[in-house]
């Protein structure tokens, strides 16, 4: 989110404690090995899978990790979405396809997951076309975060 966000407007872009990476399961073995040699550790506790510092683990400020095709959590309204062809954003980082990202925090809707709404849209991320796309429950989400923007 901070990068899509920061390459239309960098000073609307917002840092978090955490961050969250959305992958593939099968992919887990490959991805705890390669996080190995950065000093990271792989760790599931509490049903959340982590990335954390292997000398100081803090789930707080560890890479969360996202299943595609699975829900975080039994409440979910959709499971995370089924990852298409990354973009590469500065410096060669993977970014998630803005219409993915903005299905995957509407499914969240945590208060955090509202501001960085707010954030997409203002910068013009949230196009006609991924609004279209959004299941209606999606988009209901999507119109009350942006009437409580609004002040309604």
């Amino acid at each position: 989110m901070l990068f899509h966000v920061a390459s239309r407007d960098p000073l609307a872009a917002r840092l978090t404690k955490d961050v969250d990476l959305a992958v593939n399961r099968a992919d887990l073995p490959r991805i705890a090995e390669a996080a190995r040699s950065l000093g990271l550790e792989y760790r599931h506790v509490a049903g959340v899978d982590m990335l954390v510092d292997a000398k100081a683990p803090k789930a707080r400020s560890g890479i969360h990790l996202l299943f595609a095709g699975e829900r975080v959590r039994p409440s979910d309204l959709e499971p995370v979405p089924r990852l298409s062809e990354p973009s590469v954003g500065e410096g060669g980082i993977l970014l998630v396809a803005p219409a993915e990202l903005v299905r995957m925090k509407l499914i969240s809707y945590r208060q955090r997951d509202k501001t960085h709404i707010i954030d997409m849209d203002s910068v013009g991320l949230i196009t006609p076309e991924i609004e279209a796309g959004l299941p209606d429950v999606l988009r209901d989400r999507l119109e009350e975060v942006r009437a409580e923007e609004r002040g309604d």
